[in-house]
């Protein structure tokens, strides 16, 4: 077995060395869609398309931080199966319409059906690929499920047995979400069609679905798991168990937000024909199509696994929220229609995203970047504000700052305008002042998150008390003046030169949280003192004026601004040792509520949470480039891996896994807004990356491996980098980065 191994690691080189197209090499035998779900990573395997609408995959748990996904590695029992999920999130919502397969009677308690009927598995019988999923239970079930953008199919086999069928469940949730209303209606002896309004992490979710079947059914439906004789049933704990006199059944299911028209159609569109082979074939057609845009030379095995399986999950959210016919349910909640051929996206973990998947995008695919602010500046338009994180139609509150703006402000600044810029100047705008009136929140508990008083304390007082606005006020203070900068940069451009000096002031408050004697921000009282007492490495994930950090991290948040941190600090030099500091202390975070967020530790430095995804390239900024690429480096190789547990932190919507993709290229955009790319350390010998323009990038790294770490020369496009430095408008029409490297430095 392992030389048949490494005769095929020889192959696949070969394949990618000799640039051969995506038809003649699976590059989603690289992709280990199990990576990250196990541990934190809270990933799953399943089948999804491109930022499909659906994301069909097993339910092994629904409780616990660990069930954000809704699937853990650790597991060894199989909920069923559903259709919609979160990849890689610290929160959940979704999991709609589980389809359980049984073998056997259905055991009852009390005359109620039970409201589980878990499968046993092993992983040795389960297998999946991008776009595919497959598993067989220790009863001799074998299931295989794949998708299209708005439909899954899923095929069973059963083993010999009398009874054998599905139990459709919709009231089946993650983390307890309540099922505020549902309808279940067997249309024929083939289709049962439904639907279900959640309260969750989004405070009211909408979802349809039109699922046919290969073969005839028998169809009992339930209510709060009792009999119902009705064909049409309504309620909030619906089931439907469907007996089938056949060892083998398709089923397709389509999804829709808007209405069962919607998923009618839909599934018309998408899945005609029981053709599931066919289906699963342009998955992997469309996954590969995607994958080859980035054809690599060099590297080892885990290397090239690590890139393919971060560039397929950079490639899950945001996800689709439109139909085929160009309806789609909007932020006020109402039915609305898109201009011809374009699409809706729902999922935005903007707080993670903006920092490198956002910014791949732009460089890779700017059309889907400008229909993503389209997306957002709809939901400005019928909600009142930009969303901080966007979920299914509803503002959700998550996270801090307003990175919406800095989003929209770093694709304008690119040059990627493609929608009403006056329209997003004055949407960016709006998510600055403590203003709470015009906007549609459909449960009044999102308003302490989604309007926070420190927006109110930031412009009557420059800053944020934390003894006011105790939750994370610090690091929204650092946050609000990042995203002030960034609109800054666009007012600048517009030629709006009253907005520029003011919010140019804005973006300079982060100076007001600096305590020169510690060297660390710190929160500030309502007489702007320094709250005491102080301890770095402390957090309290709930009630601290840091997010999901302590100190140590939370310092170096100033991305816009690096030579005005460098003055703070005391000049290059004393940077230099506070840094050096950062990523040699001891790794201990303390407090009994430390936050798990704050993970993948190097020193301090923490590298599973992404406040400290910059930082490693200050280093650029002060003539010692070789500590940047040597953090990268020593990052690459120890916080990833092809397993389970390879990501060291929540997968985040992409934004891990857009870290690796853009740094094992070489080159990395600490501050979204400005257009410039800083040096790091590329893993491969060649990269050739295929962009939307039908340019190629070329990136090359001559005298490369594990020992050559060190960049000892950097040219683009035959234009030698005196420092490292580089800007998107020298890239962004293709050309060519050629790395000199050295193992000395």
């Amino acid at each position: 077995m392992k030389q048949h191994a490494a005769i095929f690691a020889l192959i696949s080189l070969l394949f990618l060395s000799c640039g051969r197209k995506q038809a003649d090499f699976d590059y989603t035998s690289y992709v280990n869609v199990f990576t990250g779900t196990g541990g934190h990573g809270h990933t799953f395997p399943g089948a999804v398309l491109p930022f499909g609408m659906v994301q069909l995959r097993p339910d092994t748990r629904t409780l616990g931080w660990d069930a954000c996904a809704g699937y853990h590695y650790t597991d060894s029992l199989i909920l069923g199966f559903s259709h919609r999920h979160l990849s890689g999130t610290g929160m959940t919502d979704f999991a709609d319409i589980l389809i359980t397969p049984f073998s056997g009677q259905l055991q009852t308690q009390n005359d109620s059906l039970l409201a589980y009927y878990p499968l046993a598995f092993s992983h040795k019988n389960e297998e999946a690929r991008p776009g595919w999923y497959a598993v067989k239970f220790d009863n001799g079930i074998g299931v295989e499920l794949t998708a299209t953008e708005r439909t899954g199919l899923h095929r069973y086999s059963f083993p010999a047995n009398d009874s054998n069928g599905l139990i459709v469940d919709l009231f089946h949730n993650l983390h307890n979400q309540k099922v505020r209303y549902a309808q279940l209606k067997v249309v024929d002896n083939h289709t049962i069609s439904g639907m279900r309004i959640t309260e969750g992490w989004s405070k009211r979710d909408y979802i349809y679905f039109q699922a046919e079947f290969s073969h005839p059914f028998n169809a009992t439906l339930f209510s709060n798991n009792k009999t119902s004789a009705e064909k049409t049933i309504d309620g909030t704990h619906l089931k439907a168990v469907l007996h089938f006199d056949t060892d083998n059944v398709d089923v397709k299911v389509a999804l829709s937000a808007v209405d069962h028209e919607g998923a009618l159609n839909n599934l018309k569109k998408e899945a005609t024909g029981w053709d599931f082979a066919k289906v699963k074939e342009n998955a992997q057609k469309t996954w590969n199509e995607q994958l080859s845009k980035i054809q690599i030379e060099g590297g080892t095995e885990t290397e090239r696994k690590n890139f393919y399986t971060s560039l397929y999950h950079l490639f899950i959210h945001p996800s689709l929220y439109s139909d085929c016919d160009g309806r789609y349910r909007g932020q006020d909640l109402k039915i609305h229609r898109l201009d011809s051929g374009r699409k809706y996206y729902t999922v935005f973990s903007l707080w993670d995203v903006y920092r490198a998947q956002l910014p791949y995008l732009a460089l890779t695919q700017p059309s889907t970047v400008n229909e993503f602010v389209r997306s957002l500046l709809l939901k400005y338009q019928q909600g009142g504000l930009l969303p901080m994180w966007d979920l299914a139609g509803c503002y959700t509150g998550t996270m801090i700052g307003a990175h919406s703006a800095s989003f929209i402000a770093d694709a304008y600044m690119k040059g990627l305008r493609d929608y009403d810029t006056e329209l997003a100047y004055k949407a960016m705008w709006r998510s600055i002042p403590y203003d709470i009136s015009g906007i549609l929140v459909h449960h009044p508990a999102i308003w302490e998150w989604l309007m926070t008083k420190g927006k109110k304390y930031n412009e009557e007082m420059g800053f944020i008390p934390a003894d006011k606005d105790v939750i994370f006020a610090t690091s929204r203070g650092l946050e609000y003046a990042y995203c002030d900068w960034a609109l800054a940069q666009v007012a600048q451009n517009m030629g709006k030169a009253d907005d520029y000096k003011l919010l140019a002031e804005r973006g300079m408050r982060y100076k007001k949280y600096f305590d020169p004697e510690t060297g660390f921000m710190r929160a500030l009282d309502s007489n702007g003192k320094f709250i005491e007492p102080f301890n770095p490495n402390l957090s309290n994930h709930m009630n601290s004026p840091y997010c999901e950090g302590n100190a140590w991290q939370w310092t170096w948040f100033v991305p816009h601004d690096v030579d005005g941190l460098i003055g703070l600090m005391g000049g290059k030099q004393k940077f230099e040792e506070r840094l050096d500091t950062l990523f040699n202390t001891t790794a201990k975070v303390e407090g009994e509520e430390a936050s798990a967020d704050i993970s993948g530790l190097i020193g301090q430095y923490a590298h599973g949470n992404e406040p400290s995804h910059h930082i490693a390239y200050f280093y650029n900024y002060i003539g010692k480039p070789h500590k940047t690429q040597s953090l990268i480096d020593r990052i690459l190789r120890e916080q990833y891996s092809p397993t389970p547990e390879g990501i060291s932190g929540n997968e985040d919507c992409g934004q891990m896994s857009a870290w690796y993709v853009m740094n094992a290229l070489g080159f990395y955009q600490i501050s979204p807004g400005n257009p410039v790319y800083t040096i790091s350390r590329p893993i491969f010998d060649k990269a050739v990356v295929q962009l939307e323009n039908g340019k190629q990038l070329i990136i090359r790294s001559e005298n490369n491996s594990k020992e050559s770490k060190f960049v000892k020369q950097v040219s683009v496009n035959g234009k030698l980098l005196e420092k490292p430095f580089f800007n998107h408008t020298e890239v962004k029409d293709g050309g060519e980065l050629i790395f000199k490297m050295s193992p000395s430095f």
